[in-house]
């Protein structure tokens, strides 16, 4: 009897973009940065004062699958500031329709 590997099957892109579109404050957050750069604590504030390990959490995985940039600048104090990529950008025309298909159906 003839031993047979299991192929480990690579999951679709579309499953891999939805796996991190599909969440409830990452949504939220590239909506805010779409309105423009945010400084770490006006992010916080425009999304209702998010518990800052969740905010952080979303912020480095958007930042990790380049669809935000972190920037920091050093005055004083260092300032961390977040806005959209060319990849973030891409991102909204799917909020939109999302945002299409629940006003249409609700």
């Amino acid at each position: 009897m003839q031993n047979r590997k299991r192929q480990k099957t690579e999951e679709p892109l579309c499953v891999v973009s939805l796996k991190l579109l599909a969440d409830f404050w990452t949504l939220r957050i590239i909506v805010v940065l779409a309105k423009g750069e945010k400084r770490y604590c006006e992010l916080q504030r425009a999304l209702d004062n998010l518990n800052p390990v969740t905010l952080s959490n979303r912020l480095q995985k958007l930042e990790d699958a380049e669809l935000v940039l972190r920037r920091e600048e050093v005055g004083d104090k260092i300032a961390v500031s977040y806005q959209l990529t060319k990849r973030g950008l891409d991102a909204l025309p799917i909020i939109d329709a999302l945002n299409a298909f629940a006003k249409k159906h609700k």
